[in-house]
This record gives structure tokens, sequence and C-alpha cells, in this order.
């Protein structure tokens, strides 16, 4: 199995229409590379494959799964969110692998009222422990390559890394009008249903893991090799930049920062990173 000792396991960007970005390579239909997972009719496979649509009514939503798991890589996928009104709406965007010790990477955009930006809600599991959000408003995101959060490898201090569960790629569209939207003062308009949010230009550039082999242990030398700047161990001078940028412009909620939910002190990633 190939070994990466890169900063972040897979390359996560956020662009508009919005485009989250996620190595085979492959630029297939969403026939060939994705599984509707639930929601009947409301998931739509259409124009031969190259469009998918989520919709939530008030009964239900929908969500879909990559048909496989990936171990190190970059995704992209085009993803435009819930247009208008969409407060009470989220659309989820990550990476999982199973079981009670999954490692996962979490995108979900929680929807606002018309005008107002969305807000993207990241959180990192690893061995099953999550609890480290972090969010930000989206009205930046205009921009490919840029990144908004960095998670680094403390291996070296005890704190896991998700570097060995092959993750598949899910995402979905539910209603969550209970805390979506400023903690749940904002209600969905149900009047304005059904929501839809609509996928393009499904690419992976990633080691693609099934049976427990990967489709990288036999070819690391020749990705490393091409160019794939994503393998680098950690960001540029101009990433570092552009991700202060970030924080210091539209980070809304660290919880590395966050005393009242840390009473005793902060996590050991917050304290060895200079974070809290």
């Amino acid at each position: 199995m190939a070994s990466f000792s890169s900063t972040t396991v897979f390359l996560l960007l956020i662009s508009l229409n919005v485009s989250a970005f996620f190595i085979a390579v492959s630029a297939g239909t969403f026939y060939e590379d994705i599984d509707i997972k639930w929601g009947d009719d409301r998931a739509k496979i259409l124009e031969n494959g190259q469009l998918l649509t989520l919709s939530l009514d008030r009964a239900c939503g929908a969500g879909f799964q990559s048909k496989n798991e990936f171990l190190f890589g970059r995704i992209e996928m085009q993803l435009k969110l819930v247009p208008g009104n969409s407060a009470g709406t989220v659309t989820a965007f990550y990476l999982s692998s199973q079981g009670p010790t999954h490692d996962e990477i979490d995108f979900e955009f929680l929807g606002n009222l018309s005008g107002d930006p969305y807000t993207v809600h990241t959180n990192i599991y690893t061995q099953g422990k999550g609890e480290r959000e972090q969010q930000f408003h989206l009205c930046l995101f205009s921009v490919d390559e840029t990144p908004i959060r960095e998670f680094k490898n403390l291996e070296s201090i005890g704190i896991p890394y998700p570097k060995n569960q092959a993750m598949s790629l899910y995402s979905s569209l539910w209603d969550a009008e209970d805390w979506a939207t400023r903690g749940g003062l904002i209600k969905t308009d149900w009047s304005q249903a059904p929501f839809t949010a609509s996928y393009r230009n499904f690419n992976t550039n990633a080691c693609i893991s099934s049976a427990g082999k990967s489709s990288c242990s036999l070819a690391s030398s020749a990705l490393m090799a091409a160019d794939n700047s994503w393998l680098a161990p950690e960001l540029d001078t101009r990433g570092v930049e552009k991700l202060m940028w970030v924080r210091r412009n539209y980070m809304i909620y660290n919880y590395c920062t966050d005393t009242s939910r840390f009473p005793g002190g902060f996590p050991a990633e917050c304290q060895a990173t200079g974070d809290s």
C-alpha cells in the first residue's frame, strides 16, 4: 500500500458555483461513478449522466455515494447549492470510512435567507472522534485553489491521523431547520420547496482501494513523479498566506478558541499548532 506523509489526506478546496475539490484518473459519467442511496425520485441523473440533482421536500431529502473508495487523492465536483431562500436546508459533502472508529472529512453547507451568505461547517473525524468544527462564511469562495482548512499530521504526539482507512464520497440534501440557520431561529420555508442542489464534472485523480489493496501500491513512484502538487507534505508559502487570509476574514467559529466548550483546556492538536 502506498504511504504518503502529506499534511492532508485529501486536498479539499472550495470555489463558486460552488465547487469542492478533494488519485487512477477518471472523468466518467454519474451512471459509472455514483450510486443513488436514498430519496427515490428526488435524486436524478440527467443529460446522459453529466448532471445529477438532489431535491428536498417536506417528506424527504436525497443522497448519493461514490462507487469507489479512496485512500489518497484529489476529487473534483462542481456543486450548485440551493438558490434563493435556503434557510433550514443542509447540503452535506463529505468523505467517510465505515464503522465506529471511522475517519471522515466533512463539509456541510448551511442554508440561509436570500441575500445572506451560506455558512460552510467543517469537521474532521479520526478513529471515530470528531468535535473539530470550524465554520466559514461562503461569500469568499470565488477563486479555485483556495485552501480553507489544514489538518496536520500529529501522530508523533498521539493524535490519530486519517491515512489508513479508505473513504467513499457522499453527498446529501436534508432538512435541519432545528439548528442549521442561526441556531434554528430561521425555519425552512416549505412554500419554496422542492429545494434542489445540482452536481456536475465529477473527476477523480486518486488511489482507489478495493479488497484492502490500493491502486497506487504498484504505481506510487509514477504518482509522485507526476504533476500532483497536492502530494506536497505541506502548504507552500502562498498557500499558507491564502489560508491565513481566509481565517482572518471569513472564519466565524473555531473549536480551538471556544473556551466555554473546553474550560479545562483546548484539545492537544490546538495547542501543538498554536491555534488556541
